[in-house]
């Protein structure tokens, strides 16, 4: 049976943002900006409006109705904005607070309580994802991944190339279902994947099968759960199958202060509707 189109989005807004703190004379900043940036809350920086808005605002667009934004305890900046002083009218949004900054599948697990059974849509606090892939996430049946055209993404998104290529990579099966996601994949390994390569941008549709598999996770190398891993333990252990859904547009991302010029000369004229 088809399920009905999902309401709820997660996005994950806990980052620490030590790359947006990092000083750099070749990013012009205004004063907003400059404080926004040097705070850490790279979702709060205006780019014409909190950049927040415009991600809002597109998930509003794609029929999402009930947001959650994973934050941390003292995140109030965020939690006072879209409580005091804006009143979205599209959207209600709610807060679950991840205690401390243990990785992305340890942020998806604090939102249990808002999941509960339903699906739910996750992605990042920091990337502008293009309306169709929201879209078609949000119609599917069961767990899926958007996945982004490496050479699209190359064309019409503000990240260097040279970044861009060393993007983790969706690998799929004849099916169009996700086998697993590359991360920092190496020269011979991308050389033996078939073309298009396909982009993972932390762009999930999930079950409540994803909390079984965040529980199950250990740390990665770096010391954090990893949300990539949480997704491998589903397919392998739990058995659950992800369809890649595959876009060929690009995503927008802020992540260092060099970002803030062409991510607001891209979203210029973007209506938000909240």
């Amino acid at each position: 049976m088809t399920q009905p189109p999902i309401e709820k989005a997660v996005i994950l807004a806990r980052g620490l943002g030590t790359r947006m703190q990092r000083p750099d004379d070749s990013a012009t900043l205004d004063d907003e900006q400059a404080a926004a940036a040097q705070s850490g809350l790279k979702a709060m920086i205006p780019v014409g409006r909190p950049f927040l808005d415009y991600v809002l605002s597109a998930l509003a667009d794609a029929g999402y109705r009930r947001l959650c934004l994973v934050v941390a305890p003292d995140h109030e900046a965020i939690r006072r904005y879209y409580r005091d002083d804006v009143r979205p009218e599209r959207v209600s949004v709610e807060f679950a607070v991840q205690e401390v900054p243990k990785g992305t599948a340890d942020a998806v697990a604090a939102v249990e309580p808002f999941a509960g059974a339903d699906p739910f849509l996750v992605i990042n606090s920091d990337d502008y994802y293009p309306l169709e892939a929201l879209s078609r996430l949000r119609e599917q049946d069961g767990s899926a991944t958007a996945l982004f055209e490496q050479e699209s993404m190359i064309a019409g998104s503000n990240i260097p190339e040279d970044r861009i290529r060393q993007f983790a990579v969706g690998q799929i099966d004849g099916r169009q279902f996700l086998k697993r996601v590359i991360e920092k994949p190496d020269e011979a390994t991308l050389a033996s994947l078939p073309r298009p390569l396909w982009l993972s941008m932390n762009c999930w549709r999930f079950g409540p099968s994803i909390f079984e598999a965040c529980r199950n996770i250990k740390p990665s190398p770096r010391g954090e759960l990893e949300l990539p891993d949480a997704v491998q333990y589903a397919i392998d252990q739990l058995e659950e199958p992800f369809r890649a859904v595959l876009v060929r547009a690009p995503v927008l991302d802020l992540t260092s202060r060099k970002d803030v010029a062409a991510v607001a000369e891209r979203l210029a004229g973007v209506e938000v509707r909240l």
